[in-house]
């Protein structure tokens, strides 16, 4: 997956399009992210010894990774993720409109 955690993502589709966030959770196994206060959902929680108070929680739920974007830190625009293979033999991440190294 070319997303990581502690990316800032833009989302391209769905009922969010267009909001920037941070990826707090990366899932590769699934091929999804969760990211800060995108795709918000409703959860109903029943109270417990550890949380005494119940009721309706809002939380973060995942969202599949072609449906976002990584902005790039050095253009600031949305882009596709390249790799390359450094000199010194290091796999990184670059940007595929101004070529500059993400990681």
């Amino acid at each position: 997956m070319k997303i990581k955690k502690d990316d800032t993502v833009i989302v391209i589709s769905g009922k969010d399009k267009g909001k920037k966030g941070k990826v707090l959770r990366a899932i590769p196994k699934s091929h999804k992210v969760v990211i800060d206060n995108i795709n918000i959902v409703k959860k109903h929680q029943r109270p417990t010894q550890q949380m005494k108070e119940g009721g309706i929680i809002e939380q973060p739920s995942p969202l599949h990774s072609s449906k976002v974007m990584l902005v790039c830190s050095s253009c600031g625009n949305p882009t596709r993720v390249g790799y390359k293979v450094l000199e010194d033999g290091k796999k990184v991440r670059y940007c595929k409109k101004c070529n500059e190294i993400i990681d």
